[in-house]
């Protein structure tokens, strides 16, 4: 499973896209790795105790037997302090994904950001409400009526039960 899941994590794009957030996901690697480097911690001090002498190897040995569970715990202790801070904070993760989902690309954003600027009405006029010229001897009187001004949005997200 943890080597599945590696293969899974190198091999697809969602390392190299910053739209979705997987450090929770590397928390289980995190582990794998310090499980390993605490068992190879043990063997290399076993050996080297060892090899000074048979007094020194076994000390050596009851290092191990109270150091390796302290380093073991220890790591335990932090990868769920890590998860525990993950979860706090998954509402914030989940908006991080859900802000990018159903978005293609760049140029998309690009695009919708040049809408919503053109959108933007600063100056009061839009193309309905330019004033028209009076056709001379037409009969008409001075007053223009331009019609109602109608301003597009671009709505984002679901609409609230408010906006019905």
């Amino acid at each position: 499973m943890f080597w599945d899941d590696l293969r899974k994590l190198l091999s697809s794009t969602q390392l190299y896209r910053l739209d979705r957030l997987i450090s929770a996901k590397l928390v289980p690697i995190f582990y794998a790795v310090g499980l390993a480097a605490i068992g190879l911690w043990a063997i290399d001090h076993l050996v080297n105790s060892f090899a000074d002498n048979f007094g020194q190897g076994l000390w050596g040995i009851l290092e191990i037997i109270v150091y390796g569970p302290l380093w073991l715990l220890a790591l335990r202790i932090v990868c769920e302090l890590i998860l525990v801070f993950f979860k706090a904070h998954e509402p914030s993760a989940a908006a991080v994904d859900l802000g990018r989902r159903g978005r293609t690309g760049l140029l998309e954003e690009v695009g919708d950001a040049i809408h919503d600027l053109a959108d933007d009405d600063d100056d009061g006029l839009s193309p309905g409400s330019l004033p028209t010229a009076a056709t001379p001897g037409a009969g008409s009187s001075s007053v223009v009526d331009t019609g109602p001004v109608i301003k597009g949005t671009v709505r984002r997200g679901k609409a609230s039960p408010s906006d019905d």
